[in-house]
């Protein structure tokens, strides 16, 4: 990118460096960020170290109780400037985000405007304290609250395929509370999932040393789990890196919320309009290459109507050219790595094997890989069990209703689940019998808000929420407090 002229992002400042308590050098050095459709150089970030967020740490530290002091319209009004920046200069970052994590340009747009919408909901939040007053039950005639204290500071841990939202909605909940943050992007994507957010607060007045950008790898993350200075982890990512974030959490007593993958099914119903859920399905299998925690895994479709929704799967498919979003016109961009698409590959393959039909795709060309369709997946495949988390639409039938059910909740995942149908009563039936966290009538499964809380159950997640009302559940803690007019005495 070009770093010659003064920008917003203002990349003479930051390249090489992290973000403690202003633009520094990391101990660890530089680290060079590659796009992920050619390898292009995208820029240079400074790699920090566990000394790195030790130090961090400690100055998050003392700086969040003054934070957490502060007005909380003082609070919400820092939030919504770092919003209003993105928007403002979202022409400028856009191609960043393009570049960095292979986004076509519509969902690039989304980043900002949902990172945006995160901000504002937690800086609305944060004047809606839920104190309250208790009633005292001992005749002691003290007056009882309970008050929502911040956890002190909280880490952040944010992956690769949506880097902006996914650092920035935990960032905004975490500040909004009164808390101080420390946080570490994915490596793959430390611009956009860092490097952005501490421009947008820099420029939106937020004191030094309450936001820490640490960029690194696996040394940092454990760090971060057992630093004394951090009261609570953030972490979203795959079950497998999870498990050891939330163990090192508990082995340190710390506070975890963990938001990790989905094995989604979208419900086709037999009164639903084929085109429709093909739509849906379509958008929900395929968006981002199906680099989301929210994708439709599973496509469950009776079988008086499976066939003709694998054509018109199909021919959508044959529409949806994949190639290298900042340089050319295209609906899929590339995966992360190709070591993805050669894990993908092999999923097609096993089902391919143990009977499924591969009706289009399936084979990658480096990282990209097209929009692919399979059906006859059964379980006991690796397109049935595992999170794909790549451009392929698994199709399942199944005969009745109650096997639909039985098929979705076959997972050890429990994020989002989707039901198609004419009848909205019948479906909701359906979709309430679906072990997740969310679930959405007469829609596709890649829907958030940042009004709604946000996790899954089971493999999905540790049962934590994000977002919406969960910011204070969340993000702080209960502190019982009584106030007697006077000291009275004991029969001691």
């Amino acid at each position: 990118m070009d770093g010659n002229h003064t920008s917003f992002l203002n990349e003479a400042a930051w390249s090489g460096k992290i973000f403690v308590g202003g633009w520094a050098d990391a101990a660890g050095g530089t680290q060079a960020v590659s796009a992920p459709a050619d390898g292009a150089h995208v820029g240079t970030i400074g790699k920090g170290t566990a000394a790195d967020l030790s130090t961090a740490a400690a100055a998050a530290a003392q700086a969040q109780p003054a934070w957490e002091a502060t007005d909380p319209s003082e609070r919400a009004a820092i939030l919504n400037k770092a919003a209003d920046l993105l928007e403002a200069n979202a022409e400028e970052l856009i191609p960043w985000i393009i570049q960095e994590s292979g986004s076509i340009p519509p969902k690039a747009g989304i980043e900002i405007e949902h990172s945006a919408g995160f901000l504002r909901a937690a800086a609305e939040a944060a004047t809606q304290t839920p104190n309250a007053g208790l009633k005292s039950v001992d005749g002691r005639e003290a007056e009882e609250e309970l008050i929502r204290v911040a956890h002190g500071v909280v880490g952040v841990i944010s992956p690769f395929n949506f880097p902006l939202i996914l650092s920035i909605r935990a960032i905004a909940a975490g500040l909004a509370t009164g808390n101080a943050v420390v946080h570490k992007p994915d490596p793959r994507t430390p611009i956009t999932g860092g490097v952005m957010i501490a421009r947008a607060f820099e420029e939106a007045g937020l004191p030094a040393d309450l936001l820490h950008i640490v960029p690194g790898g696996a040394d940092v993350g454990v760090a971060m789990c057992e630093d004394p200075n951090i009261a609570m982890v953030s972490f979203t990512g795959s079950p497998e890196v999870g498990s050891k974030v939330g163990e090192a959490c508990g082995r340190n007593l710390k506070k975890v919320q963990l938001e990790l993958g989905g094995k989604n099914a979208l419900v086709v119903l037999d009164d639903a309009d084929l085109d429709i859920a093909a739509s849906n399905a379509a958008w929900g299998a395929w968006l981002h290459q199906g680099q989301i925690c929210m994708a439709t895994g599973l496509i469950l479709a009776p079988a008086s109507k499976l066939d003709n929704l694998v054509e018109k799967l199909v021919t959508k498919a044959h529409h949806l050219p994949v190639g290298n979003p900042a340089t050319e016109q295209c609906a899929l961009g590339p995966l992360i790595v190709e070591s993805e698409a050669k894990r993908i590959e092999g999923i097609v393959e096993d089902a391919v094997a143990k009977g499924a039909t591969l009706h289009v795709g399936g084979k990658p060309n480096g990282t990209m890989f097209p929009a692919t369709v399979l059906s006859g997946v059964k379980p006991g495949m690796r397109a049935f069990e595992e999170e794909i988390f790549g451009p392929v639409a698994v199709i399942v039938e199944y005969h009745d209703d109650a096997e639909a059910v039985a098929l979705a909740n076959m997972t050890e995942f429990g994020l989002v689940a989707a039901v198609i149908g004419a009848d909205v009563a019948r479906a909701r039936s359906l979709g309430m019998q679906l072990k997740v966290g969310h679930l959405h009538i007469n829609d596709q499964t890649v829907t958030a808000s940042p009004l709604a809380p946000f996790g899954g159950r089971g493999k999905s997640g540790n049962g934590a929420r994000i977002s919406g009302p969960a910011i204070w559940e969340e993000f702080t803690q209960y502190m019982w407090v009584t106030t007697k007019p006077a000291a009275t005495p004991y029969p001691f």
